[in-house]
């Protein structure tokens, strides 16, 4: 297992309930985990919609987790 901080924008961040979590998982990729958080959380967005970002750089979702990544689920912003 590997203990990782999630933090959450817009609509995840009200589907979640929460800005930032932190969380073990056995997930392999980042991709994987975004499907576990998913699921426990009911997003509604694919990967296809997000961009994802580890330690503040955006990153592909086939990346591997490491031991306290910080990891950003960023959803498509709307604005007037």
């Amino acid at each position: 297992m590997t203990s990782v901080t999630v933090e959450y924008f817009a609509q995840l961040r009200e589907q979640a309930g929460q800005g930032r979590e932190t969380i073990s998982s056995a997930a392999e990729s980042l991709a994987a985990l975004y499907a576990e958080l998913r699921e426990r959380h009911g997003f509604r967005l694919d990967t296809a919609q997000l961009k994802v970002a580890v330690n503040a750089q955006f990153r592909d979702w086939q990346q591997p987790l490491a031991e306290g990544d910080v990891i950003v689920f960023i959803p498509p912003v709307a604005g007037g």
